[in-house]
């Protein structure tokens, strides 16, 4: 006999009325199983927990280009660093059911409490008169986890292993009714009682929210009743409010007592890419799983579904050049299987599988298990949302760019070297260097070798919560450029420091923000003129010299930059004897750095500049009142820079070693003299035997006050470069001996070979 299209689509064994689907969040068996009763049910309107004021958004589930793990994005819109994600994969039970009510073309909703309320709470003081030192309580416990109290029932220390047992490998759908009556017997001692009372205004702030949560689902679903052709109604929710939806609905009074004077806040919402890893329990998402890619596989994976597993995580391993055969597959599944036997589950489990894993394919090796764990079992995965999908304007503006730019969103850690004579890397290097301004650290800079200027490394990895990033920063303007624009220029006016100021500038030059540099120019001039800490205007001054450079890098104007620091410069040289006098070692070892930066910037600025710079250097080197860290740098910098000559720097060691002062100043000195390379102790014997001269000629206690500074200096070169100077320390004394040593000459013997001589040199 023919079955009847009304007879497909309404099953008369299904009884009208409300059919509660209590499941696990980002369960594949649940989301198998929903799926299932759903077909079954034939239900006219679907209700899923979830914000209410989304429901307009469900119909891009269907849409090309959106692909989970994906999530709902509500934050505030007058202050957007309040945000909530709901985030859907692939096996969320509530992706499935959007997809299937879409597809079926039934009414499809939310139910749960809308953003506005959500949001308001999330932004509530919390109330410190509910907060006590006490343990928690048995049934905050259970509120907290109840799958735990029900896998504790069952005699299972891992909730997720009873889960797994009873749920996720089975698939069935007729569990739900179970596993309502089972949440239903884990509220009576709590949420029985809490329904007593009548005032909601002395519970506690988090009960009173779940309260409202609850109420919220009830009212909607009494709404959805009392519509016209409704008979069935499928509700997907939590397990845990599975009982207070299912059955006869108690009288809409109290929840609208309940829900009465719940505060809103105005906010928005929109689809954002996912990754797994942010649905792992392990990156402190509450409803998280501990195997998001273990869970994705088991949803997609039809038959087979350990061997096919197994051949995945083989693949990764053979892409890392590890050697894993055929027969390591088999006896692994062998072996999972035989572990599933012995602990009486019916089929092999993740344990049983990482375990078998751990030991044949990974040959007992915890750090390829460890690998395993984080490709395969989490298994990294980012979501895409469709390009028409309602974003803030300045997101749409970073995906164009990134798209444009040829910059992937991708979640895997990946290292750049960009060439920026390439307008391709220009404009990456360019997006990363404008989000770094707006507070979006899509990319992190990174060392490259080489010496040439046009090198730039970066570190890039995209993260789900940048989106929020992004939404934060869109108050600063609709476009990367002019957001970063905007935010630079009120930096630098609002930086209480000169090198506030300055690093502004340089990250404007860095990310070609050329509207901004004039206004930061003026904010360096005013805030230079009135700032006359030598130590600030030093540490103002790199960013500045570096700024040189990108002129040829990024053709950028740097006319401007030239005046201001050849202006600083200025005042540091005229104020450098003044803030060097009467400094303690931790002064002085903090004014060396910033010296050592002037130094290394001076280089790239005008032959004036470095001429200037190198009489503030003379009048440090001359001084003897002065720490000897900072006496001992000049001297250095004045030898390599070629202004005073190798003798006359062993002068000044020997004069600095025979003076009055302490074994300890005098091991400064020749901390600052040496600083961090020893080569020049290699190559200049005269300046290695002044200081061997010294250091013998020390007291026994002399020497063990200053071998803790020496130590400190010598420690930091390379183990070559003390080993040679130890063979120079070690030849002083043959040099000694060979001086001494008469040298008889017989020119009979000699006139060959200086008539030879004199040929090759054209002498007569």
């Amino acid at each position: 006999m023919s079955v009847t299209t009304a007879e497909t689509n309404a099953p008369p064994e299904v009884a009208p009325g409300t059919h509660v689907l209590g499941i696990r969040h980002h369960g594949p068996g649940s989301a198998r199983a929903v799926v299932s009763e759903l077909d079954r049910i034939r239900p006219d309107v679907v209700l899923i927990e979830g914000p209410s004021d989304a429901t307009d958004l469900i119909t891009a589930v269907i849409e090309p280009g959106m692909a989970p793990p994906v999530a709902l994005l509500g934050y505030a819109a007058d202050d957007p660093a309040l945000a909530a994600f709901w985030p859907f994969a692939e096996f969320s039970p509530e992706w499935q059911a959007m997809r299937w009510a879409l597809r079926a073309q039934v009414p499809v909703e939310f139910c749960d409490l809308p953003t506005s309320m959500v949001l308001s709470h999330r932004s509530a003081p919390a109330d410190t008169d509910h907060v006590t030192d006490t343990e928690p309580t048995h049934a905050d416990r259970i509120r907290a986890d109840p799958i735990r109290a029900l896998a504790d029932a069952a005699g299972y220390s891992d909730p997720e292993r009873w889960w797994d047992d009873v749920i996720e490998t089975r698939g069935e759908g007729d569990g739900f009714v179970a596993i309502t009556e089972a949440m239903a017997a884990l509220r009576e001692d709590d949420f029985l009682r809490a329904s007593d009372h009548s005032d909601t205004e002395y519970s506690d702030p988090e009960q009173l929210h779940e309260e409202r949560r609850e109420a919220h689902m009830r009212q909607t679903l009494r709404k959805t009743l009392k519509r016209d052709g409704v008979e069935r109604v499928a509700v997907v929710c939590g397990a845990w409010h599975a009982p207070a939806l299912a059955g006869k609905l108690p009288p809409a009074a109290a929840d609208t007592r309940t829900l009465k004077g719940t505060p809103k806040i105005r906010t928005r919402l929109a689809w954002v890419p996912w990754t797994h890893s942010r649905l792992a329990s392990a990156s402190g998402y509450g409803a998280g799983v501990i195997s998001p890619g273990w869970y994705h596989h088991l949803f997609t994976t039809t038959d087979d579904v350990i061997i096919r597993w197994l051949i995945h995580q083989a693949n990764l391993l053979r892409d890392k050049d590890i050697d894993v055969s055929s027969a390591h597959i088999i006896e692994t599944a062998r072996l999972a299987e035989t572990l599933a036997v012995m602990r009486h589950r019916p089929l092999p489990g993740l344990v049983e599988v990482n375990e078998a894993t751990l030991a044949v394919m990974c040959h007992g090796d915890t750090g390829l298990a460890d690998l395993m764990y984080r490709e395969a079992v989490i298994g990294e995965r980012l979501g895409t949302v469709p390009d028409d999908a309602p974003v803030v304007p300045l997101q749409a503006d970073v995906t164009a760019t990134a798209r444009t730019a040829r910059l992937k969103m991708n979640p895997v850690a990946k290292e750049l070297v960009l060439d920026l004579r390439r307008p391709a890397d220009k404009a990456k290097s360019l997006l990363l260097h404008r989000l770094q301004v707006l507070g979006v650290g899509w990319g992190t800079p990174n060392e490259v070798s080489g010496t040439g200027t046009f090198k730039e490394g970066w570190i890039v990895a995209w993260r789900p919560e940048f989106v929020i990033d992004v939404v934060m920063a869109s108050v600063w303007g609709t476009t990367v450029r002019a957001a970063a624009t905007a935010k630079v220029v009120d930096q630098a006016g609002a930086g209480t420091s000169l090198g506030q100021v300055t690093g502004a500038l340089e990250a404007a030059l860095l990310a070609e923000l050329v509207d901004a540099v004039p206004p930061i120019l003026t904010a360096l001039r005013d805030r230079a003129a009135v700032d006359h800490d030598v130590a600030q205007l030093m540490q103002a001054l790199p960013a500045l010299g570096r700024a040189q450079r990108y002129g040829d890098v990024r053709g950028t104007d740097t006319a401007a930059l030239r005046l201001v620091a050849s202006s600083l410069l200025t005042r540091i040289c005229i104020g450098i004897p003044g803030a060097i006098s009467s400094l303690n070692d931790d002064a002085a070892t903090a004014l060396k750095e910033h010296v050592d930066a002037v130094h290394e910037t001076v280089a790239l600025l005008d032959a004036d500049d470095r001429q200037r710079w190198t009489g503030a250097l003379r009048t440090i080197a001359d001084r003897s009142d002065v720490n000897g860290l900072l006496v001992g740098r000049a001297t250095r910098l004045l030898l390599d820079g070629g202004e005073i000559a190798a003798t006359d720097a062993a002068d000044r060691l020997q004069f600095a070693l025979s003076t009055g002062a302490t074994p300890t100043a005098k091991a400064q000195w020749i901390e600052g003299f040496l600083g961090e390379g020893g080569l020049l102790l290699v190559h200049d014997r005269d300046l290695l035997a002044v200081l061997d001269g010294w250091l013998t000629g020390l007291g026994e206690r002399d020497f063990t006050d200053v071998l803790p500074l020496l130590r400190r200096t010598f420690g930091v070169f390379d183990t070559s470069v003390r080993r040679n100077i130890g063979n120079r320390v070690a030849s002083l004394d043959c040099r000694d001996r060979r001086a001494d040593t008469v040298t008889t000459f017989d020119a009979d013997l000699a006139a060959p070979a200086v008539a030879v001589v004199a040929r090759i040199l054209g002498l007569p």
